[in-house]
């Protein structure tokens, strides 16, 4: 029983020698792969929540704070064919509530510091609401 039982292993060891297994590199939730432009959306949202930002103490989505609402501003610009980027750059003249600028010019010392990619990403993101 003993050489049966050897043999058995032995010839299960030789037939499997041969053989590869194959990986397969899975991917897991595939569908969850953002576009260029759902990555920038996404990037300026969390820059927008972050504290490095802090556009949110004073901007909700779609109720005025100190601020008027992100929805507010994204439809007037869109009315205006305006550019959000160039008004964080300070290119341009604030349009949607300028009795607020000298409030919001404080933080344009913060803004300075961005890149313009991450400007790009806070103009994507609030003109996405």
């Amino acid at each position: 029983m003993k050489k049966i039982l050897g043999l058995a292993l032995i010839a299960i060891s030789l037939a499997s020698c041969g053989k590869k297994e194959e990986k397969k590199e899975e991917v897991l939730y595939p569908e969850t792969a953002l576009s260029a432009e759902e990555q920038l959306i996404s990037n300026g949202k969390e820059l927008f929540e972050s504290n490095k930002a802090a556009c949110a103490s004073c901007h909700l989505a779609d109720k005025k704070v100190i601020g008027p609402s992100i929805k507010d501003i994204a439809k007037i610009y869109k009315e205006q064919n305006a550019s959000i980027f160039d008004f964080l750059r300070q290119k341009s003249e604030p349009i949607v509530d300028p009795s607020q600028y000298e409030v919001m010019k404080t933080n344009f010392a913060i803004i300075k510091s961005f890149s313009d990619e991450e400007i790009k990403s806070l103009e994507a993101y609030m003109l996405s609401l």
